[in-house]
């Protein structure tokens, strides 16, 4: 016996075409994944990773507007409005801004290039991982603050993501997106109407007032990289150091300073296992023969993924390029990444 009214025909009828949309919709994704190379899927450590981050952005970014949010409902005598949120179902809401997030192509790329570089920075040999960054005692009062600054970024970006102090290190347009879309999401689970949303916009701008992107470990190290602002013929030790001592966004500043392309086109080039466009940045940046084999070999034997006969076979026509032709080929990352992906977009 069940209670209550029955199912009527046009629900029914709603949820078949609710279904069939489901069912297209997860047939086209699994064809995806199964045509999809296996170098494209993503492995098991970078799904979980990719996942904790996600959740603790989320969860993060959710607790802080969450909480703001019912605050100034209860502030302003809108009691009914702070209890339709009071109770959140968090894996609804996690799921919804999830998916927001990654409809975006840029999001999902930063996201995905973010988790393999910090996973890089793990899987690297020690080396001399416990040594302070060398400039921290530099002569040039900012080169050893930022140096310093680096210092810190790195402390909190090697704690793991979901303890705290949940260093998620957002980009500016990365957290921007996160709280709206978390908003909105807080907004779909209560009933509140105008006073919620404003509530939320508050508290989302709130949110944004405080947010520092300078404190980011990508950010500490563009600024360390540019006060070095290394000659030519110290890019080689400084660059096998960087990497020696599992600073992988450090390695990636340099490189990105050094050719005046941006940390972001870089990272995306470094942590890509079969971009033969790193060799190029490394010869276009004068780099010898030796310190490109010997760069190539501290990353293959970091990420499995990467074959290390095939760089071994690029090295004598790598040595053979001129370093401005290998500038020349990397042209295009010199253009803005905007600029490139609608030069890519269809009908472009």
């Amino acid at each position: 016996m069940r209670e209550g009214e029955p199912v009527g025909a046009d629900a029914l009828l709603a949820q078949a075409a609710a279904h069939e949309t489901h069912a297209r919709a997860t047939g086209t994704a699994a064809i995806r994944d199964f045509l999809a190379p296996d170098a494209a899927r993503l492995d098991d450590r970078t799904r979980v990773a990719l996942t904790t981050l996600l959740r603790t952005m989320i969860g993060t970014i959710g607790g802080d507007l969450h909480g703001h949010a019912i605050r100034l409902l209860t502030d302003r005598g809108e009691t009914r409005s702070a209890g339709a949120i009071a109770d959140i179902a968090v894996e609804d809401m996690f799921a919804r801004v999830q998916a927001q997030l990654l409809r975006h192509a840029e999001v999902a790329r930063e996201l995905l290039d973010r988790v393999a570089m910090d996973l890089l920075a793990e899987r690297l040999a020690d080396g001399e991982s416990g040594e302070p960054v060398r400039h921290i005692d530099h002569a040039d009062r900012v080169v050893a603050q930022r140096a310093a600054a680096l210092l810190a970024a790195e402390s909190r970006r090697r704690t793991p993501v979901d303890q705290p102090p949940y260093a998620t290190d957002l980009s500016a347009e990365l957290h921007v997106r996160t709280v709206w879309a978390t908003a909105a999401a807080i907004a779909a689970t209560g009933e509140g109407g105008a006073a919620l949303h404003r509530a939320l916009a508050d508290a989302g701008l709130r949110s944004l007032a405080a947010h520092d992107e300078g404190a980011r470990l990508e950010a500490a190290a563009v600024r360390l990289a540019s006060a070095i602002d290394a000659p030519t013929p110290d890019l080689p030790v400084l660059l096998e150091q960087a990497l020696g001592n599992r600073r992988v966004a450090l390695f990636i500043a340099l490189v990105a300073h050094g050719l005046r392309i941006a940390f972001e086109d870089v990272r995306t080039v470094v942590v890509q296992p079969g971009d033969v466009r790193l060799w190029l940045a490394l010869r276009a940046l004068g780099l010898p023969r030796a310190t490109i084999a010997r760069i190539g070999y501290m990353l293959s034997e970091a990420d499995p993924r990467r074959d290390i006969e095939t760089f071994a076979d690029l090295l004598d026509p790598l040595a053979a390029l001129a370093p401005e032709d290998a500038l020349a080929a990397l042209a295009p990352l010199k253009l803005p990444r905007d600029y490139r992906d609608a030069l890519a977009a269809p009908g472009s």
